[in-house]
């Protein structure tokens, strides 16, 4: 593949090596991904290609979805529908960047705190703007809330 090959092209490579290779959780779970992108792009007045952050955004909330699922499932008592959901969060994790721990999450919040100079609760949306383009894709928007207000409760 060229440097100039993005996501999308990447996520459709990976699929035909699957397809391939008889894998079926991955090329299962990458046609899903590649649906779901198309989706997106074709959402709205005007169809258009995705740029990478874009696809990103779309991988992260199937990844979402899939770990939500789990745990209703595991809930459930349905283990095996889990275990499917956990293989296929696997695969899309393998085109996520890497999550942010909780302490390197703290972090980013109360260097985010400080820089707007925010002294209370109400002041947690002034903080989200201007951390969520710094984690972008790193963690999820319930733990970068949850970063916050541990910062704004210091």
């Amino acid at each position: 593949m060229t440097e100039q090959t993005t996501l999308k092209d990447r996520l459709q490579h990976d699929l035909h090596d699957a397809i391939r290779a008889q894998d079926k959780v991955r090329s299962a779970t990458l046609r899903m991904a590649l649906t779901a992108v198309s989706t997106e792009e074709v959402a709205g007045t005007q169809a258009r290609v995705l740029a990478d952050e874009e696809v990103l955004k779309v991988l992260a909330k199937e990844a979402k979805k899939r770990r939500e699922a789990a745990e209703a499932y595991v809930g459930a008592g349905r283990q095996e529908l889990a275990d499917q959901e956990q293989a296929e969060l696997v695969v899309l994790e393998g085109y996520l960047p890497a999550q942010l721990d909780d302490a390197a999450l703290d972090e980013l919040a109360t260097a985010a705190v400080a820089e707007v100079k925010a002294s209370s609760m109400a002041q947690m949306g002034q903080v989200m703007k201007v951390l969520q383009p710094r984690v972008a894709g790193r963690a999820e928007g319930g733990r970068i809330a949850a970063a916050v207000k541990r910062a704004l409760s210091v």
